[in-house]
């Protein structure tokens, strides 16, 4: 299980690697393959737009503000709960400090979002609210298929949201890709941190103890 957790960590690399490859194409090239073949495959697919309601501010607070909840009465896990806050809330902060630094226009779009396309907020901050669910249902999971299921179906639900911004011309391909590359990265840091801080405590308790 351990060699496990540890490529959870070691992913985040070419996902960090993968958002500043795109960011380099963009700054150095007027128009992606990227791009042009996302909004080929998926704009104007109308079942596919359906699903950006998953990752609208008002659905990720709500889920996020249960889950913190579960956390709080039921587990009694509050580095849990700074875990929800650092990585949903903080995603959120690097989504828009990354946005303002990149200023990338939408798409022409009538009555476009006045807000920049680089990286797509719904595509990271979706993935990071959906991963951190599924982290905490499948924490103290002995079952390996409910865990394969948990986890398969949240990267399918993260992977439509994402395709939801282009089907509905809010965002280029390569905004979205970028947004779950850096959402990745950053959930795994995150992970990291709780996981390490989780283990210390651990150690510390036995030392007590003992």
């Amino acid at each position: 299980m351990k060699h496990v957790k540890q490529w959870k960590y070691i992913l985040a690399i070419p996902t960090l690697a993968l958002f500043f490859i795109f960011l380099y194409y963009y700054i150095h090239k007027d128009e992606l393959s990227t791009d042009r073949t996302f909004n080929h495959l998926f704009e104007g697919n109308i079942v596919l737009g359906f699903f950006s309601i998953f990752a609208d501010p008002p659905t990720i607070i709500i889920a996020s503000l249960l889950l913190l909840v579960y956390l709080w009465v039921r587990k009694k896990n509050y580095r849990g709960m700074l875990f929800v806050l650092f990585a949903v809330g903080g995603g959120n902060v690097v989504n828009q400090m990354v946005k303002n630094l990149i200023d990338r226009e939408r798409p022409e779009l009538e009555n476009q979002l006045l807000s920049y396309s680089f990286p797509s907020g719904h595509a990271m901050t979706g993935l990071i609210y959906l991963f951190t669910i599924a982290y905490f249902m499948t924490a103290e999971s002995y079952d390996r298929k409910r865990s394969i299921i948990i986890w398969g179906t949240t990267l399918v639900l993260a992977l439509l949201i994402g395709l939801s911004r282009v089907a509905n011309i809010h965002h280029y391909g390569s905004d979205v890709v970028a947004g779950w590359a850096l959402g990745y990265t950053w959930f795994a840091l995150i992970m990291w941190w709780y996981e390490h801080r989780k283990r210390q405590f651990q150690k510390q308790n036995k030392a007590f103890s003992g």
